[in-house]
């Protein structure tokens, strides 16, 4: 059995690298590249043809326009001869010697290329120059019966066994009577051969370029798509565990830009999914402490009353402290909706007074109200008053009793500022970004928050869905001022700078 299974294997090899081969002849045929060399052979061939076909017309075109006007010269040099020329062998203008005009004229001019002569006497074939004449020319064809005919000056075109032949009938009147006619004729089978010709130096000129163009275009296409198949290439790399991976930016363009692009998503992607686990590390570790409690004095309880209530009341309390947290995840989730906020008009005087009467009852400090500005703004009432009051209890942490704190307000053309500021043991510089992060807690503070971290968070949370923003002005045994900027229109994005001018 085992030499049976080993010998079907080389079958089963055969017939994934015949897939795998036939796969990337798809793929091939189906790459950017490939299409777009296949549309630019598509297009030059449909131009070149066109072309080819507009040329070779109009050369046809050229060589009609120069052989009829050799005709019309001939036709004139004849006309000159017979009006003002003199027979040589008698010294006298030719009158009525048709035959002897036609013999000096002839015997005075060679012909051009492809070009015939033809005299033709009391309707017989006289004399031509040269006199070897194609078969549709010669005396007793039916194209000259036709011609011998003809008693006007005709010029015009006919198709013939040799090709076409551009021709032009004078007649020569004398003693007034018809005695012969001249014909200039032209087999132009010659001159279109030569178009022939250089119609297909130009094909064939054209054929070559083509191919070495589109292998050009084809190394061309593929280095200008490389960064394409670098995103592809970085696209299967990334992970939920892995999104440090980043596309090389060549070169600059609409790839570039797109890479660029690509780039800064992965940025943001790799952001979220970081805050993210983080997130849920954090939540994760603030859940298990109560949860720990809760259950050690559950599987401890005993038949004493006093203890049991004991552990009643532990257990209500991290259940309290259990569910406002579950409050704040829920309102920091929510403050990236659209229906966060239910915007109203708020007289900023009459609202900071209130903010001021709620805070005084949150700890026995020595407050004070700084400054109460005078206008409105479109807010949330509810929502500010939240992260104002977060700020203050926020305060009251970092302080102790008999220190000051303060609230107030200000307005400017463009924007609302509301702050409060402790004279507690301030903030370390390193530190003043970070506790605006989640489940953030400073190292060395005075006295340990009792919340999860999140304070500060909503604040800004509730700032930013103001388009707004929290700023941060402290110094270590300075204390710390928390000031929350919104525009007074939501619209506006006109926000101040130094973190002071509030002030």
């Amino acid at each position: 059995m085992g030499n049976n299974f080993a010998s079907a294997n080389p079958d089963q090899n055969h017939e994934a690298s015949t897939t795998k081969q036939c796969w990337g002849w798809r793929n091939l045929f189906w790459e950017g590249r490939t299409r777009i060399l296949a549309w630019y052979v598509l297009l030059t061939v449909c131009f070149t043809f066109t072309s080819v076909g507009l040329i070779r017309q109009v050369l046809v075109e050229e060589v009609h326009k120069r052989i009829d006007s050799y005709l019309i010269q001939e036709i004139q040099e004849f006309q000159r001869l017979f009006q003002q020329g003199k027979n040589p062998l008698t010294g006298q203008p030719f009158g009525d010697d048709v035959a002897a005009l036609f013999e000096i004229f002839l015997s005075r001019n060679i012909p051009n290329d492809g070009e015939f002569l033809l005299t033709i006497i009391d309707g017989e074939f006289y004399k031509s120059s040269p006199t070897a004449l194609p078969n549709p020319l010669q005396p007793d064809s039916e194209l000259l019966k036709r011609w011998s005919n003809l008693t006007q000056p005709t010029k015009g075109q006919t198709e013939t066994s040799v090709g076409s032949i551009l021709y032009y009938v004078k007649p020569v009147e004398m003693g007034g009577e018809i005695r012969g006619l001249f014909i200039v004729a032209n087999v132009i089978a010659g001159e279109e051969e030569e178009v022939n010709e250089v119609v297909w130096v130009i094909i064939e000129v054209t054929l070559i370029v083509m191919v070495v163009t589109s292998v050009i275009a084809w190394v061309a296409a593929g280095r200008m798509l490389a960064p394409l198949r670098s995103v592809t290439e970085t696209a299967r790399s990334i992970s939920e565990t892995d999104l440090t991976q980043r596309i090389p930016i060549k070169g600059g363009g609409e790839i570039a830009e797109l890479t660029t692009t690509l780039n800064q998503m992965l940025n943001r992607l790799q952001k979220a999914f970081t805050s993210q686990r983080d997130f849920i590390n954090d939540a994760g570790h603030e859940l298990r402490t109560p949860i720990t409690i809760i259950r050690g004095h559950l599987e401890l309880w005993d038949d004493d009353p006093k203890a049991q209530q004991e552990t009643l009341e532990l257990v209500l309390d991290e259940l309290d402290r259990m569910n406002r947290f579950v409050d704040d995840l829920l309102l920091l989730a929510k403050a990236e909706g659209r229906d966060f906020l239910d915007l109203e008009m708020v007289d900023i005087g009459s609202f900071t007074k209130e903010l001021f009467a709620k805070v005084k009852a949150l700890a026995e400090r020595d407050w004070q109200l700084d400054a109460i500005a005078s206008g409105r703004i479109f807010a949330d009432r509810q929502r500010l008053t939240q992260a104002i009051t977060n700020l203050a209890q926020n305060a009251t942490q970092n302080t102790c009793e008999g220190d000051t704190i303060t609230l107030g307000s200000a307005i400017n053309k463009h924007y609302a500022c509301f702050w409060v500021r402790d004279s507690g043991e301030g903030i370390d510089p390193a530190n003043q970004k970070r506790i605006f992060e989640r489940f953030a807690r400073l190292p060395n503070s005075r006295r340990r928050s009792e919340g999860a971290g999140l304070g500060l968070s909503i604040v800004q949370a509730i700032a930013q869905a103001h388009q707004g923003q929290v700023k941060l002005n402290s110094r270590l045994g300075s204390g710390a001022q928390f000031t929350i900027v919104i525009p007074l229109d939501p619209k506006q994005d006109i926000l101040p700078h130094e973190s002071n001018s509030y002030r």
